[in-house]
């Protein structure tokens, strides 16, 4: 049961990763070992004063297993994660912060107004044509897993669906290159 579990939560986590949209989580309060991990499958991570993100693992004789682990290590580094793994330590907003682990502590602990914040946040890589944050998202997901000739023929063909689309040709119009 314990290895269909994993399986599943790898894939559902996997997904969530690659999905072509600008995704963040807001980490208020716990976030524990699965919690944790689901973190790590988010492109940014926001913390509320007080909250904590901990990989609790070790101490219930475990590791990782819905992918946490191996994304940890793309976020923090192998050092960084070798602490947090293998210290079950506690990382709060500052020390998240230093580690790369989150991008911004809210000044909000409130739920809605840490809710109204993350997305007021967020809103900086989400406004704007839909496409094009889709094609962004896609070709930084092909630059972090594939090996470079690949990401960058992936790079290649998504610019093509882009370019001389409604969106750049509203740019040219614009020309915000000038401004």
């Amino acid at each position: 049961d314990g290895m269909n579990m994993c399986m599943f939560m790898q894939n559902t986590l996997t997904r969530l990763m690659r999905l072509p949209l600008i995704s963040v989580a807001l980490v208020q309060g716990k976030a524990f070992g699965g919690g944790a991990e689901l973190t790590t499958a988010c492109d940014f991570r926001l913390m509320t004063p007080g909250s904590e993100i901990r990989f609790v693992h070790k101490r219930m004789g475990l590791v990782p297993g819905w992918g946490g682990g191996a994304r940890l290590v793309r976020i923090v580094g192998s050092a960084a994660a070798l602490q947090l793994l293998g210290g079950a330590a506690r990382v709060g907003p500052e020390r998240a912060l230093g580690l790369g682990l989150a991008e911004l502590t809210l000044p909000a602990a409130d739920e809605t107004r840490a809710l109204g914040e993350a997305r007021a946040w967020l809103g900086q890589y989400t406004e704007g044509p839909a496409a094009v944050i889709r094609a962004v998202k896609k070709v930084v997901t092909a630059g972090r897993e594939l090996p470079l000739e690949d990401a960058l023929r992936t790079e290649k063909d998504i610019f093509g669906t882009v370019w001389g689309g409604p969106a750049n040709l509203q740019a040219l119009v614009r020309r915000p290159k000038h401004k």
